[in-house]
């Protein structure tokens, strides 16, 4: 979605907000492609003391795997975003989002945001203690009865002149 922000850049106190659902199934994240249901947005840009500032915040559920025991599980997130909104930049700077042609694609921003907040690595809880590196028994339902110091297959072969 573009908003023509032209108005917003002249006029001191304007305001114009909105709130918008966008469709993010198509987008691969963690191997995955999580977003099942669609991404709310809702927010507003004003101009506050000749400032135009975007405020918005989103809010959706990812259907995920868990990186340490592989277990499916789903995940409200809730983030909120601010930006100073240019219409145009001397020098480089991040800070500050450029609308080329008194124009903001507000898709995009909420995209590139949401992405860069989403954590790195997924569990389905924060003590989860993942599977069992000799049997892959799933260790937060049930323990296993692996042996608790797997032999070194190198040194097995002397474990059997033992016997």
């Amino acid at each position: 979605m573009k908003i023509d922000v032209r108005q917003l850049f002249d006029v001191v106190g304007e305001r114009k907000t909105f709130v918008f659902s966008l469709d993010l199934s198509d987008e691969e994240y963690n191997g995955e492609y999580p977003f099942q249901t669609p991404v709310k947005v809702s927010g507003q840009i004003e101009n506050r003391a000749q400032v135009v500032r975007l405020v918005f915040s989103v809010k959706f559920v990812l259907k995920l795997h868990c990186d340490r025991c592989m277990e499916e599980f789903e995940r409200t997130y809730d983030f909120s975003f601010q930006h100073v909104l240019v219409k145009a930049l001397n020098t480089e700077n991040d800070e500050y989002v450029v609308c080329q042609d008194n124009q903001l694609d507000i898709d995009e921003l909420v995209r590139a945001d949401l992405f860069l907040e989403l954590p790195n690595k997924v569990l389905c809880r924060e003590d989860c203690k993942g599977l069992c590196g000799q049997c892959g028994k799933n260790l937060n339902f049930d323990s296993c009865e692996c042996e608790k110091k797997p032999i070194d297959p190198r040194l097995a072969v002397l474990g059997k002149l033992l016997e």
